[in-house]
């Protein structure tokens, strides 16, 4: 009924490959910080700090704060998309509650809102 029938182009699979890409995206953008991070940076103090330890201690104050302004809102926007999969939510427009479409989630894959409802949204700015 409603929502299932609206959702169905958004089966399991499709939600776990758009899940992929963006976790890639986050991954991309997280990942070129750690790297500049890295690069700038001795090697821990015994020298053996894992790659994990290494990237969660500085993920919190190094990254946010290395990150630029369009960095900063790309990572939101991805973690936000990766929130709707997790709560059902994903692939509903925030304006009108209908369906993204496919094709829109295929060429961006954080969109919140359906073509219509992004069309009258920029309209009304």
């Amino acid at each position: 009924m409603g929502q299932g029938e609206q959702r169905k182009e958004l089966d399991k699979k499709t939600l776990e490959r758009f899940k992929k890409i963006l976790l890639k995206e986050r991954e991309q953008i997280v990942g070129e910080v750690i790297q500049t991070y890295k690069s700038s940076q001795e090697v821990g103090q015994d020298g053996i700090q894992d790659i994990g330890d290494e990237a969660s201690n500085i993920y919190n104050k190094q990254i946010l704060m290395s990150l630029n302004e369009s960095e900063r809102l790309r990572l939101q926007e991805v973690d936000e998309a990766l929130d709707r999969i997790e709560n059902g939510t994903y692939g509903i427009c925030e304006e009108c509650g209908g369906p993204i479409s496919l094709k829109r989630l295929e060429v961006r894959p954080v969109a919140k809102y359906c073509v219509p409802c992004l069309t009258k949204l920029e309209k009304g700015r």
